[in-house]
């Protein structure tokens, strides 16, 4: 397999090779109908021929997308790639320079510094500077934010940043992500928000001219189309797309119950079997029906990759309780069922009846619909259920427990309980195929 040097070269050869992504035409299609109709027909017309004439000196005469329009002597990993300064950046060969400011009315001066952008996101670096002789308050950093940004096919949402305040608090440098934009826009307008006194908002708009051949693509982009079965349902992995800023992996559940698991679970992204940093997780709603999830982590190494694996560690599952648990001897001691654990503290007699505190892990959660007790040869459903509380075990665990009511005057013998959820260790590792020709 290439290393990432021998891909960049390669791909710098066919820099003048006009190449269109493999969705363009459905892309198009949809500008295209998104053209308001016209009560006459003429009207109609002209709009479909000046589009469609725009289309095609766009893809003929004007754009050029690289396969990938990226060369540099080495890849930042992303903890450099958010703390660096945009000028550390580009003095390294990265992004594209913009230099394009926007003064506001009381001489605040916003500066779009640069941009990066690849597959998986774009990173914008901008500094926001208050007129001489005036100060940012507590609040200051607070008081501006970005919204969106526009463009050709392009509507990209911020997804958060970060940033520091210079020590005379007149200067602030920050680092904003936003959603993938649209390679095909030629111009981008990105909006900034400024929260005003007096509670109300005032929007900036501050378009720049985006040059796609400056910015970056995948290094790799492969699909899994694999899963694992679990407790419940499926957990499918469709897709890797790795690019100088990130490693998002995309997938989906396929649950027995409607609705996302209770808890995501835990998987991990090997490379040459090398952990590579978790950054976030989030649902994935753009397929309609489609109960997507996102993954992201960090860049993948600039030496030669070998392999590449995903490893489902836990997840959600269901512990089907076969047996009645014994309630003569409660105590701290836990007693194990299946592969988790719960905890019978106490079964103390009260005015309407007997109280049972149960305790457990903090993800695990009992099945209450059937929930009873035996008591002679009655069965006495649970009555209230208080809410959950801490127990410290005094060796750095600490452990949930709750107390439950029966209403029975006899003394109850077994819990009766049909399973709980717990997160369960799966440990399941799928290798991803890497296209050696790449």
């Amino acid at each position: 397999m290439q290393t990432i040097e021998e891909k960049l070269q390669e791909h710098k050869q066919s820099l003048n090779v006009v190449q269109a992504p493999s969705d363009l035409e459905g892309r198009l299609r949809k500008a295209l109908e998104d053209v308001p109709a016209k009560k006459k027909n003429i009207n109609r017309a002209m709009t479909w021929v000046a589009s469609t004439a725009a289309v095609l000196l766009l893809i003929i005469g004007t754009y050029q997308y690289p396969a990938f329009a990226y060369y540099g002597s080495k890849l930042l990993d992303k903890t450099d790639l958010y703390s660096l300064s945009f000028s550390e950046v580009a003095d390294q060969g990265y992004g594209q320079t913009v230099n394009k400011s926007k003064t506001l009315d009381d001489g605040t001066v916003i500066t779009i510094n640069g941009v990066i952008a690849d597959d998986n996101a774009l990173l914008m670096y901008y500094t926001i500077d208050r007129p001489e002789g005036s100060v940012f308050t507590d609040s200051g950093s607070f008081r501006y934010q970005t919204d969106k940004i526009q463009g050709f096919l392009t509507d990209s949402y911020s997804k958060g940043g970060g940033g520091n305040n210079s020590k005379d608090e007149t200067h602030i440098e920050r680092i904003d992500k936003f959603d993938p934009v649209s390679p095909f826009s030629r111009t981008l307008t990105v909006t900034f928000i400024e929260w005003l006194d007096n509670g109300e908002r005032a929007s900036y708009p501050i378009s720049f001219n985006f040059e796609a051949n400056k910015a970056m693509n995948s290094i790799i982009k492969e699909e899994i189309s694999k899963s694992v079965p679990v407790d419940e349902g499926t957990v499918h992995y469709d897709s890797i797309t790795a690019s100088p800023t990130s490693t998002i992996v995309k997938g989906h559940y396929e649950m027995d119950e409607e609705g996302y698991p209770r808890f995501s679970g835990n998987t991990k992204l090997y490379v040459n079997g090398t952990e590579m940093k978790s950054w976030r997780m989030q649902s994935d709603n753009t397929k309609k029906g489609i109960l997507g999830f996102e993954l992201e982590f960090d860049v993948l190494p600039t030496d030669k990759i070998k392999t590449i694996e995903l490893v489902l560690e836990d997840f959600p599952g269901y512990q089907k309780v076969e047996e009645p648990i014994s309630l003569a001897s409660p105590s701290d001691q836990s007693i194990k069922i299946g592969n988790e654990k719960v905890w019978i503290r106490s079964v103390t007699k009260t005015d309407t009846g007997y109280d049972i505190v149960i305790a457990r892990k903090q993800f695990t959660f009992l099945e209450t619909g059937n929930l009873s007790v035996q008591a002679g040869d009655i069965v006495v459903p649970v009555s209230s259920i208080s809410s959950s509380r801490p127990w410290d075990l005094k060796n750095g665990n600490i452990l949930w427990e709750q107390t439950y009511s029966f209403n029975t005057m006899e003394e109850p013998e077994h819990l009766l309980l049909d399973g709980f959820d717990y997160i369960k260790t799966y440990d399941k590792t799928i290798s991803i195929p890497i296209d050696q020709k790449k």
